[in-house]
């Protein structure tokens, strides 16, 4: 019975991590291993956001191999830019 409930908490783990709270989005970020992301909506109006969506669209265009939106920058960026944005 232990083997299931450990089986069981690793599932519901797996099922919380893949979840994207309401008005949220999950994005891809890296230029070649790609993280995962969730970020609120509301960073879609944002300009400098929306100029890396332009870059995105370029690079993509509406063909997102990860599933979800990928971003194609690195970590580092992407954090700059989305700490700057939390704090605005």
């Amino acid at each position: 019975m232990a083997i299931h409930k450990i089986f069981r908490r690793s599932l519901s783990a797996e099922k919380r991590s893949t979840e994207v709270p309401k008005a949220h989005l999950a994005v891809y970020v890296g230029e070649s291993e790609k993280k995962r992301f969730v970020i609120p909506l509301s960073y879609l109006n944002d300009p400098l956001f929306q100029e890396l969506l332009c870059q995105t669209e370029e690079e993509f265009g509406f063909h997102h191999p990860m599933g979800g939106l990928t971003i194609p920058c690195s970590e580092d960026l992407f954090i700059d830019l989305t700490s700057h944005l939390s704090k605005t």
